[in-house]
């Protein structure tokens, strides 16, 4: 049984179309997907990995099946906030520490933040995330 690890990129594009795409491949398939939110573009993507281990099988050559695949995606903001749109950005811009407008700017994608406030958006996500596993109802 071999198991695979793809890494995944998310984007929007200047378009308003999401992408993801990886480095990682199987033999000559590459995967890639495309759609008009974040939640098509995945979908896409995993057709795209699904096919590319249809290929290779063909081929003779040896592939994990789907179930041993994982996926780690990596967002960009406006990719992150189309997927997670129940996230009240207002109250995320207060949650992390950054100016409302500016985040707004940011969800849109027509202002880019710094590193320093890149971290500070990663480091909230990952307190969010953190809290949600050890919450309990």
């Amino acid at each position: 049984m071999i198991k695979a690890r793809i890494k995944a990129v998310i984007e929007r594009g200047s378009d308003g179309l999401y992408s993801v795409y990886s480095d990682d491949h199987f033999g000559n398939s590459y995967f890639g997907g495309f759609g008009d939110s974040v939640a098509k573009a995945k979908e896409d993507f995993v057709t795209s990995i699904k096919e590319a281990i249809e290929e290779e099988m063909a081929e003779a050559n040896e592939v994990p099946s789907f179930e041993d695949i994982s996926i780690e995606y990596r967002y960009d903001i406006p990719s992150f906030f189309n997927f997670f749109d129940f996230i009240n950005v207002s109250k995320f811009a207060e949650y992390v520490g950054v100016n409302e407008s500016k985040m707004r700017a940011y969800k849109s994608g027509l202002s880019y933040p710094g590193e320093k406030t890149t971290a500070k958006i990663v480091k909230a996500i990952k307190n969010i995330g953190e809290e949600l596993t050890t919450a309990t109802l």
